[in-house]
């Protein structure tokens, strides 16, 4: 996939994020947890993660957890860079989140 398409793809999912933001949003883990929190901090907001698992991309670790309102589950990671500091979090598995950056890391092909 080419680096402008892949942007295209990117940004038409970002869309899709105001929507779980919307029905997600007063989930403490959604409203409270910020950029810069702790791994400790995140856990006394959220409790413990479904999975933690090692960064692939870059050093850090990354939390699932799996936010469930009016019958519907969603996840939702919080990612921590080496200093255990959040750096990104988002509606989506700590998987998915890697694969994303690991495409995005990739060299782009023109021809």
């Amino acid at each position: 996939m080419n680096k402008s398409l892949f942007t295209l793809v990117v940004v038409l999912a970002a869309g899709g994020c105001s929507t779980e933001e919307h029905i997600y949003g007063a989930q403490p883990l959604v409203a409270r947890v910020e950029t810069g929190r702790s791994k400790e901090q995140v856990q006394q907001i959220g409790g413990p993660p479904v999975s933690i698992t090692d960064r692939t991309v870059e050093p850090g670790t990354c939390f699932d957890y799996t936010l469930t309102q009016a019958g519907q589950h969603q996840p939702y990671s919080i990612s921590f860079d080496g200093n255990g500091k959040i750096d990104h979090k988002n509606f989506m598995t700590c998987t998915q989140w890697s694969r994303m950056q690991e495409r995005d890391k990739q060299p782009t092909h023109s021809g």
